[in-house]
C-alpha cells in the first residue's frame, strides 16, 4: 500500500505531455516556459499543491506594489476548480494566465466569477464595492476619495448599466461597464 501512496504523490508532481499540451492550449505560454513555471513550482510547492497562504505569497510577486491578500481570497477560491483547498500545478497556471495574459474580456469574465460571491450569476453593490476595494489593493491603488470610493464607484456603476433594473449586474453588464471604467480597465489591462 506504501508503494502506490508513493507512486501517486510523485504522479501528482510530473509534468505530462497531456498537461502541457492542455496548457499550451489554454495559455500563451510556450513548452519551455510551462516547465519553467512547473519548476519553480514544485520548488515552491515540493508536494505538488499551493495553499491559500503561499498563493497569497505568489501574488505578492506578481504585484509588489498592491496588497495582494483582499484579491487572492476571492482568487484562491475560483482557482481551487476542484475545492480540495489546494491549487495543483494546472490550475495555478491557468489562473496566472486568465489574470495577465488574457485580453480585458478574459480579464473580466475571470473578475466577475470571482466577485459573484453568491454565486447567483449577479454582482449586487457590496460585491462589486469589494471587488474594487480588492483590485485597488493589489495594483496599490491609494486615492480612493471622491469619486474613487469604492462604494461610490458600485453605486454609480450600478446605476449606469444594470440594464435590467435590478440593481445588480450581470456579467455581460458588468463586462461592459469595467470596460468603460478607465481605472478599472488600466488595473485589469495596463496595454489596452
Amino acid at each position: 500500500m506504501g508503494g502506490k501512496e508513493s507512486k501517486k504523490a510523485r504522479t501528482s508532481t510530473e509534468l505530462t505531455a497531456k498537461e502541457i499540451d492542455m496548457l499550451k492550449a489554454n495559455t500563451k505560454y510556450t513548452e519551455k516556459e510551462i516547465r519553467e513555471w512547473h519548476a519553480g513550482f514544485l520548488r515552491d510547492c515540493p508536494t505538488g499543491k499551493l495553499d491559500k497562504k503561499k498563493f497569497v505569497d505568489v501574488y505578492k510577486q506578481f504585484y509588489p506594489q498592491g496588497k495582494a491578500d483582499s484579491f487572492c481570497k476571492y482568487a484562491f477560491t475560483t482557482f481551487d476548480a476542484n475545492n480540495d483547498g489546494t491549487i495543483d500545478f494546472d490550475e495555478f497556471l491557468l489562473a496566472i494566465a486568465a489574470t495577465s495574459q488574457g485580453d480585458i474580456n478574459d480579464r473580466l469574465e475571470v473578475a466577475f466569477e470571482m466577485y459573484d460571491v453568491s454565486g447567483d450569476g449577479q454582482i449586487d453593490q457590496k460585491e462589486l464595492a469589494n471587488l474594487i476595494s480588492a483590485m485597488y489593493d493589489l495594483v496599490g491603488e491609494v486615492d480612493r476619495k471622491g469619486d474613487r470610493e469604492p462604494k461610490k464607484r458600485a453605486a454609480e456603476i450600478i446605476a449606469k448599466l444594470d440594464v435590467g433594473g435590478d440593481k445588480k449586474l450581470n456579467k455581460q453588464e458588468f463586462i461592459a461597464g469595467c470596460k468603460n471604467d478607465a481605472v478599472i480597465r488600466r488595473m485589469l489591462a495596463p496595454n489596452v
